[in-house]
């Protein structure tokens, strides 16, 4: 396979159910999710996807499926003086914004890593990593409705919870995740993690918070035997209504008593069956994916996909720690959809056999999703600014469309029927 480049560098849970009532879909983290809960009559909201285009700033506004055409655009970072303002006249946060820029941004600051729009399609929460908060985005006027500083000083993956009303952050500095009301961004509550909070996902219908904490992934200390180094990582199991903790799963563990003790433990993108009787993941360093029996409380099967011989051998030079980086479940459970990011491609594979299919050529893939219809995989493709669907039942792509910048998390969502993007511009 012929490798694809950046012109810049080298580099859940699936769909949920129908809120019938509603006409809303709802779904976890680690794959496509808009919001549910209370709201207008479903016939005023359209379903799109938004991408966010993480060095831009921005979110596109894309089809939920078909062709993805482009519908609009949003500034994610409208106030982006004055938290500039803020930063430079602190020393202490200058050194964490410069150091998200020189380790995780790839000398690039990160400006969105992820989001999820309310109920009613009238705004777009966002996680703005540099500048350490989540806000919400007024989708008619653009401006801001509400902004929530997390604790430390870098913001990361969200969760939204499947009535839609709340939703889940990661404070990666200070091993943190709050949980907020999606309509104020007041906070709810929070919980401590491991080392590095990173994936979130609302399990069992919403009892419960899955958080996938992945250590220190921005040093250069990737060599199998300095693994220690990188810090406390494991998953925290919460009620997601009280957040006290109820469970903590150590894949260390797991993976030793399965015979892999040479994978990482760090684990990364994350997606439930649509049972919620298995979770598949991604771990540092690994081109493949772990079956874990979550009732069991054990692994059960490890596929390892094929490597691009064009790809490095050097750790170091996998983008944070990842070789592979994005993972969706079809709606029947039956096909994974894997971003094999520093491999340059992605692939469906067969569930019940773990058997890829064709390897479809991308430019550092970066997260993959299902489209509104269920029929596709879409993926992000960081390395050339756009975003393509590839057909669960045949692995072959169907459609590709520009973006942003550095396109990462791509998520299902809801906006006003004749929208086309802010007033305000």
């Amino acid at each position: 396979m012929s490798p694809v480049r950046s012109r810049r560098s080298r580099h859940v849970r699936t769909l949920g159910a129908l809120t019938a009532a509603l006409g809303l879909l709802v779904t976890g983290t680690g794959a496509a999710a808009g919001t549910g809960g209370p709201q207008g009559p479903a016939s005023l909201l359209r379903e799109v996807m938004f991408v966010g285009n993480n060095w831009d700033g921005t979110a596109d506004v894309i089809r939920s499926g078909g062709d993805l055409a482009r519908i609009g655009r949003v500034n994610v970072v409208p106030d982006k003086d004055q938290r500039l303002t803020e930063i430079y006249l602190n020393p202490v946060k200058l050194a964490y914004f410069l150091g998200i820029r020189l380790g995780p941004g790839e000398g690039h600051d990160q400006f969105v890593d992820d989001m999820y729009s309310t109920p009613d399609g009238s705004s777009v929460v966002v996680s703005r990593p540099s500048f350490a908060d989540v806000v919400s985005i007024d989708l008619g006027s653009g401006r801001i409705n509400w902004r929530f500083p997390v604790s430390g000083y870098r913001s990361d993956h969200m969760a939204v919870s499947p009535d839609g009303t709340r939703v889940a952050v990661s404070a990666s500095t200070s091993n943190t995740v709050h949980v907020l009301d999606i309509r104020t961004g007041a906070e709810l509550g929070s919980f401590r993690t491991g080392d590095k909070p990173h994936e979130n996902l609302f399990a069992e219908g919403g009892r419960r918070i899955w958080n996938m904490s992945i250590g220190e992934v921005n040093t250069a200390l990737d060599a199998p035997w300095l693994d220690w180094t990188k810090g406390d990582r494991r998953i925290t199991v919460v009620d997601a209504d009280t957040l006290a903790p109820v469970k903590v799963i150590d894949m260390r563990e797991r993976l030793d008593a399965f015979g892999r003790p040479d994978l990482s433990d760090a684990v990364r993108p994350a997606v439930f069956t649509p049972d919620g009787s298995a979770l598949y993941f991604q771990v540092s360093f690994f081109n493949g994916l772990v079956e874990y029996d979550v009732a069991a409380d054990r692994i059960t099967r490890v596929k390892t996909l094929p490597k691009n011989p064009a790809t490095s051998e050097d750790r170091t030079t996998w983008v944070n720690d990842s070789r592979h980086h994005g993972l969706s479940v079809s709606p029947a459970g039956d096909k994974l959809c894997v971003a094999g990011t520093m491999d340059d491609y992605a692939t469906v594979v067969d569930r019940a056999t773990l058997q890829e299919g064709p390897l479809v050529p991308a430019a550092k893939p970066y997260w993959a999703t299902v489209s509104g219809d269920g029929r596709s995989c879409v993926i992000s493709e960081s390395g050339a600014d756009q975003v393509t669907a590839i057909d669960f039942a045949t692995g072959l792509r169907t459609a590709t469309v520009a973006v942003g910048d550095h396109p990462q998390r791509v998520r299902l969502g809801h906006v006003p029927a004749a929208w086309t993007g802010p007033s305000s511009g």
